[in-house]
């Protein structure tokens, strides 16, 4: 029965940090469009040009099992071509540097989602991990105002909670949290706070709760975090937010070289949390997240879960796919 349910819905993963094009995990596990970090997180310009370049390639080869999501039809239309939908997103603004007209570029060229900061400041505003929690610069706010005129989402995962404040207060449109948790439950500066959760919800967006495992985890070495510890989570900001304002936002890497990804993740520049968190359970890519849910293909069990907890059939529905659908639809304005 939640296989059925799980295959009939539309299901949208909010974050995924990495692909290497490989859709057989995807496949199994029913995901149907998930949004893609298409380039390095702290890619420059020419970096983010070369990226995206590759992927457009990737769309147009005759075998592709891939489709570009650039409007909310598309995720249907993916679906009955027998496509994994792409929405091209960016985890760090910083390709932008200091010139807004490269915003417009980017929107042609098919990025529809954005994050201004990755953990640390760049010109427009500070990360999570500055300790002056200073918020948008003044060209952030531009940028804010720009992409709701564009038709291009905000994402305030990495932000800092001054920077997302900032952008709650000023942004015309809704707003995602496309992989946070709940800083309610596990106090860590990744996880959002319940005003800035509950903000996103009023906003009309959707956060997106992530299965990674140091933003679950209690610090206790010897339990690594498991579907209930994600599932209390999920239901402390459904009590926030309501249904109609979750959804999937795994932060799960798509890869048929798990090695090659572990990599260019180690490349990142890790807080505290991670670190810990890998020394105790390990550092390779299953490790990092709740084992029900480590990769793609294992998400209905996140349905199954949910089912038996007495979640509503139309609320399982909403959470995997529904809610982005409508949210990203209203954002992109078609």
């Amino acid at each position: 029965m939640s296989r059925d349910l799980h295959d009939r819905a539309l299901v949208i993963d909010g974050l995924s940090y990495h692909s290497d094009g490989y859709t057989g995990d995807l496949r199994e596990g029913g995901v149907d469009a998930l949004n893609v970090t298409v380039c390095h997180f702290e890619a420059d310009f020419t970096e983010a040009c070369e990226q995206i370049a590759g992927w457009l390639a990737h769309f147009a080869a005759p075998d592709a099992g891939w489709m570009q999501i650039r409007q909310a039809s598309d995720f249907q239309a993916a679906r009955d071509g027998g496509k994994i939908g792409l929405i091209m997103g960016w985890q760090n603004m910083r390709p932008v540097a200091d010139d807004l007209d490269r915003l417009y570029l980017f929107h042609r060229l098919g990025v529809r989602i954005m994050r201004p900061t990755y953990n640390y400041r760049n010109f427009m505003g500070d990360g999570n991990l500055e300790s002056e929690n200073a918020g948008l610069s003044q060209l952030g706010r531009d940028a804010v105002r720009l992409m709701n005129q564009l038709g291009i989402a905000i994402d305030i995962s990495h932000v800092g909670d001054q920077t997302a404040r900032d952008i709650l207060a000023l942004s015309t449109q809704p707003v995602l949290a496309t992989h946070v948790d709940a800083r309610a439950l596990i106090d860590l500066p990744r996880n959002k706070d319940d005003g800035l959760l509950r903000a996103v919800g009023e906003s009309g967006g959707v956060v997106g709760v992530s299965v990674y495992g140091p933003m679950l985890w209690d610090g206790n070495p010897d339990r690594r975090p498991d579907m209930d510890d994600f599932i209390r989570h999920l239901e402390h900001i459904v009590n926030l937010v309501g249904h109609d304002h979750v959804g999937f936002g795994t932060d799960l890497p798509v890869s048929n070289d798990l090695r090659r990804t572990a990599q260019i993740a180690r490349n990142r520049r890790l807080w505290s949390g991670i670190s810990d968190y890998g020394d105790c359970f390990g550092h390779d890519i299953p490790a990092r997240y709740i084992e029900a849910a480590n990769n793609h293909g294992k998400l209905p069990n996140v349905t199954a879960a949910l089912l038996a907890r007495g979640w509503a059939g139309g609320h399982v529905e909403a959470y995997l796919g529904a809610n982005f659908a409508r949210a990203l639809g209203r954002i992109w304005g078609f």
